[in-house]
């Protein structure tokens, strides 16, 4: 199916999408140069991470709501993926911070395959797969950021 719907990204999806980053570029850095606090600084980065990798899970399950050229089995597959990353955010706050940037940053990139797979089977504007990859990349990065300042 393959065929993006060819238009650009509006001004609000931009200024959202990008604006979210913010909490992961000023606390990624802040852990890093403030050794003291850094613990206090990392926790609060992984929790917005998990809740964003909550919320990016559950754009799938709205997906399979509303799109209408998926197929009976990946509209499924889109409602069963769309609670994982919840599941996946849950379980990194039982781990220690190493094990929870890497749970985090396994699911956003798990997350960003799963994306590429919708959309090889829908059609999406063909802004949606740049702005996951460049969100997801920046959200990887601060919380791999907040892991190493953890173990200093």
């Amino acid at each position: 199916m393959n065929q993006s719907l060819p238009n650009p990204i509006p001004r609000s999806v931009a200024l959202l999408g990008y604006g979210g980053l913010l909490p992961f570029l000023v606390l990624a850095p802040a852990s890093l140069v403030d050794p003291h606090h850094a613990r206090i600084w990392s926790n609060a980065l992984f929790a917005y991470g998990a809740v964003i990798l909550t919320f990016v899970g559950a754009l799938h399950w709205g997906f399979a709501m509303t799109l209408t050229d998926l197929s009976a089995s990946r509209r499924t597959q889109c409602f069963v993926w769309s609670v994982v990353p919840a599941l996946l955010a849950w379980a990194a706050f039982l781990l220690s911070p190493m094990l929870t940037s890497i749970l985090l940053v396994t699911g956003f990139l798990t997350h960003y395959w799963q994306d590429r797979l919708l959309v090889a089977a829908s059609h999406l504007p063909t802004w949606y797969l740049p702005l996951r990859f460049r969100l997801t990349t920046v959200a990887c990065l601060c919380l791999t950021a907040a892991a190493i300042a953890e173990t200093w």
